[in-house]
């Protein structure tokens, strides 16, 4: 973008920056900033402008950047959910192109600030990352790069199974009160190692405060860990693991406490690009656009809202629902407004409403009609024989089928169900089969990678061509045995 531009672009997000806040969107203050696609497609790969060194970051910027200078797809923009709200612009972009991206921005910035799922992530979490980063460097200092680097290849195979209901906090109090517990163990330790000679024997004249067992009392059994099964399997692994050192269990940490933060991401991708959508829509409106703009933007917005005959369009699907809201809620039928008390014009303060309260799942089950269904041609599809067919066109099971996806994130769930299997021991985990299969190219790998973090034989149980399989793994290779 040359100066001119630059200088227009400023005043243009001023301008649009007030029409946003006459429409009622509410965002942190904002910072933009034009970068070249080098930076934008790294700020991509590693999800955020600092984090700690991977291979895996790197191999997806390759990716991303070869498709890019390809011409088959471009990063516009990135968002940061931050206090301030960072986002990042494309300097390749024309300038029509980044007043659009700059719109798109404070819709995904009000989301982030008022849903009520973003309400308890960090808001510092670019400065929190950036002394993560440093943390694990300098565990690559202390402990070598191989090392780090195997654990967190093994603590990234499992960092997305995390439970977002207990809180970040909650899990970083748990594990510094595990730190504490130890250390006292270990002052004790240090303290009896320390005693005068003999000191022992001057407790042989207290009172004893142990209870004789009683002739008819059966022996307590120990309690089982966890007492019930667990989803968090990241955090059992921090406060379980027979074999982590403590440095290895603070890197383990950073990892779910980062997972936490990009988790409602997951749960609103549909909700959040609609919303972004809609808002950019109607701000871009407002500009007073050349006709040559105005089909520049006609054209870009249809490619970001083109549907995909093989997979849902979030921005499409979003946008559609968010519209839909907003007519059904402004234009009541004689029904609605005798059955739920309705009144006409209502539509913007509903969406406002909806965009506090809701998830993807939610969403689609409480706004996506049958009328929205047939009108956006949605159906569900498979693989018969060697062919790809429609399956499914009915309305409520193709609504079904899409929240179904959208369940965890789209990630499968996997319960701890016993730390101490075969009284060994050993640990065991069962995947909440709902349907879909694990992909058992993978599953060989991740059970090598959670041996690696446990110490001791691990196992899996799930469902495979609809009968119950149980994988183990032994640190050498995985069997498996039908159940």
């Amino acid at each position: 973008m040359t100066p001119t531009e630059m200088q227009e672009l400023e005043w243009s997000i001023e301008q649009m920056m007030r029409i946003a806040r006459d429409f009622g969107l509410d965002f942190y203050p904002m910072r933009f900033e034009v970068c070249p696609p080098d930076i934008i497609y790294t700020f991509g790969a590693y999800g955020m402008p600092t984090r700690f060194s991977h291979w895996s970051f790197g191999k997806a910027f390759h990716r991303m950047k070869l498709e890019y200078d390809l011409g088959l797809s471009r990063i516009y923009e990135l968002v940061i959910n931050s206090d301030p709200c960072y986002a990042f612009l494309l300097d390749s972009n024309t300038l029509l192109q980044n007043k659009t991206v700059c719109a798109h921005v404070l819709g995904h910035c009000d989301f982030f600030k008022n849903n009520a799922w973003f309400g308890r992530t960090s808001r510092d979490m670019v400065e929190r990352m950036a002394a993560n980063a440093e943390r694990i460097r300098a565990y690559e200092l202390e402990h070598g790069r191989d090392r780090v680097e195997k654990l967190l290849d093994a603590g990234m195979a499992y960092m997305e199974h995390v439970d977002p209901s207990l809180h970040g906090e909650i899990g970083r109090r748990r594990l510094e009160e595990r730190r504490r517990l130890k250390q006292r163990e270990q002052a004790e330790s240090v303290r009896r190692r320390q005693r005068l000679p003999y000191e022992d024997l001057w407790a042989l004249d207290e009172p004893s405060t142990a209870r004789a067992p009683q002739p008819d009392e059966e022996p307590k059994r120990p309690q089982k860990v966890p007492p019930v099964p667990q989803k968090d399997v990241m955090l059992f692994l921090i406060e379980h693991s027979p074999v982590l050192e403590e440095w290895e269990r603070d890197i383990l940490s950073i990892l779910r406490e980062e997972m936490l933060y990009f988790w409602p991401q997951l749960e609103t991708k549909i909700m959040n690009e609609g919303w972004a959508t809609y808002w950019h829509l109607r701000i871009m409106r407002e500009l007073d656009l050349d006709d040559a703009e105005a089909i520049e933007f006609a054209k870009m917005h249809a490619g970001v809202v083109l549907p995909s005959r093989t997979s849902i369009n979030p921005y499409h699907l979003g946008l559609a629902i968010w519209e839909d809201i907003e007519k059904r809620w402004d234009n009541p039928t004689k029904e609605e407004r005798e059955r739920f008390g309705r009144q006409p014009g209502q539509g913007r303060a509903k969406m406002f409403e909806v965009r506090e309260t809701e998830t993807d799942i939610s969403f689609l089950r409480n706004y996506l009609t049958k009328d929205l269904v047939e009108k956006l041609d949605l159906y569900v599809y498979q693989k018969v024989g060697n062919e790809w067919r429609v399956v499914e066109t009915d309305w409520e099971r193709v609504r079904d089928q899409i929240c179904a996806s959208r369940v965890n994130g789209g990630i499968p769930v996997l319960y701890v169900e016993d730390g101490d299997y075969n009284r060994n021991g050993e640990l065991y985990l069962r995947h909440a089969y709902e349907g879909v299969e694990l992909d058992l190219k993978h599953l060989d790998k991740s059970l090598q990678h959670l041996y690696r973090l446990w110490g001791r034989a691990c196992h899996l149980q799930t469902v495979v061509e609809g009968r119950d399989v149980l994988f183990t793994c032994d640190g050498k290779r995985v069997q498996r045995k039908f159940l």
